[in-house]
């Protein structure tokens, strides 16, 4: 009678127990990962199935107004885990979520054909207007250019602020020339 009821407790519990954990990009690795980053505007998104109705997937096509790094041509998709089909959804945690018309600097990384975003919704950044009406990007979470050491992440850090879209553009551009001029040495 023991067994069997241990066997039936075996059974009854979980075999595998899965956690996600986002650790954060420090902004001069993200820069570094990405073999392409875009500032531009979401033409279209569209969901589908994919692996035989397993999951959802969105794409996402994305009209470029200007490269900081790398060239993917005036419009490309990039496909970004989860999304909806009539009443079904698949949630990937992380994943960034689109709609047609958003503007935003996307840090993207190329394999095997496939574009992806690098280190999903922290690769992701969209341009808004601030109070003043200027065009604005938040600022990164750990921006990590003074030095190596670790960064701890504060929630509601008033440290952070926007950047406008051209001094975004600028700290991106340094960063990739710092990285070219650290790799050739």
């Amino acid at each position: 009678m023991r067994r069997a009821l241990v066997l039936v407790l075996l059974l009854a519990v979980p075999a595998v127990l899965r956690a996600t954990v986002l650790l954060p990009i420090e902004f001069r690795q993200l820069v570094g990962l990405s073999s392409t980053i875009v500032h531009g505007h979401v033409a279209d998104v569209r969901s589908a199935w994919i692996d035989g109705r397993r999951s959802i997937e969105t794409f996402v096509t994305v009209e470029a107004d200007e490269y900081f790094k790398g060239r993917l041509g005036d419009s490309f998709t990039i496909r970004v885990p989860g999304g909806s089909l009539g009443r079904y959804r698949t949630i990937f945690v992380g994943a960034p979520e689109f709609r047609q018309g958003d503007e935003v600097v996307l840090f993207l990384r190329s394999d095997a054909g496939r574009v992806s975003i690098v280190g999903l919704s922290q690769g992701a950044f969209r341009v808004m207007p601030d109070r003043s009406g200027r065009r604005v990007v938040t600022s990164p979470v750990l921006m990590g250019l003074s030095s190596g050491d670790a960064q701890a992440v504060v929630r509601g850090d008033v440290t952070r602020r926007p950047l406008a879209v051209d001094a975004f553009r600028d700290l991106v551009k340094r960063i990739v020339v710092d990285g070219a001029a650290g790799g050739a040495q």
